[in-house]
């Protein structure tokens, strides 16, 4: 069986057994270099994955119904969140963008069949205009917060259909994800190199090791030149 074989049933079978009802079942899955980088600098595009990896994105991008960027991420790398090179229906791409920066040149809003949801405070002035054109803005209430909180936020996506979200970053994401322990499984891609650059994970406010969150059981294999590590995500009783 083959890596992809590998990683696709699994990652089935854990969608199957998710019993959580007010939210989408939930993959991080990004590449970092051997120091937990992402990139060199914040808002610094860095490619990382070799073409082998790049394809195990796409096709875990096709099992999931709807995949969630922030906005610095759109800022940085302006992608296009579809399936390219892998065969699968594109999932529904979610931006989190609390003062809605999205250009309105980004390639999402050339997306080949759906249109781009845009998460932002409820507080945000929406541009009807806007709204028709390019993408549907979903304003979320702030609760307190200047960014977009994910509890709410990850109910109404699952109130509009998403089983499961892919989540792919940036780091504020990621790591807003993780100190909420709203994410069940992680597919990380290892790139041989060593950057020293911004990190994949910021603070998860932790102050027992013992609680941090841990990937068991754990699995990995070597593909092209990089290393895959996948596995469940699990978290202390405070998390949960």
């Amino acid at each position: 069986m083959s890596l992809n074989q590998q990683i696709e049933r699994w990652l089935v079978s854990r969608k199957k057994s998710f019993r959580p009802t007010n939210r989408p079942f939930i993959t991080l899955a990004y590449a970092q270099s051997w120091d937990g980088s992402i990139t060199t600098c914040k808002g610094q595009t860095v490619s990382l994955s070799c073409s082998a990896s790049n394809q195990l994105t796409h096709q875990l991008r096709s099992l999931h119904e709807g995949i969630l960027i922030g906005i610095e991420t759109v800022l940085s790398d302006d992608p296009q969140l579809t399936v390219r090179e892998w065969t699968g229906n594109n999932p529904q791409p979610i931006i989190l963008d609390s003062r809605l920066r999205m250009p309105i040149e980004s390639k999402l809003h050339k997306h080949p069949d759906k249109k781009c949801w845009v998460l932002t405070l409820d507080q945000s002035e929406v541009s009807e205009n806007l709204n028709s054109l390019h993408h549907e803005v979903i304003q979320i209430s702030a609760q307190g917060h200047d960014f977009v909180p994910l509890l709410p936020a990850m109910q109404l996506l699952r109130e509009k259909g998403i089983k499961s979200l892919m989540v792919e970053g940036g780091a504020k994401v990621i790591t807003e994800f993780l100190k909420l322990g709203l994410a069940d499984a992680i597919v990380m891609t290892l790139a041989p190199k060593l950057i020293g650059g911004y990190k994949a994970v910021g603070d998860i406010e932790i102050e027992d090791i013992s609680a941090a969150p841990h990937i068991s059981p754990i699995n990995y294999e070597k593909l092209g030149e990089d290393l895959i590590v996948w596995g469940d995500l699990n978290y202390s009783e405070s998390k949960k």
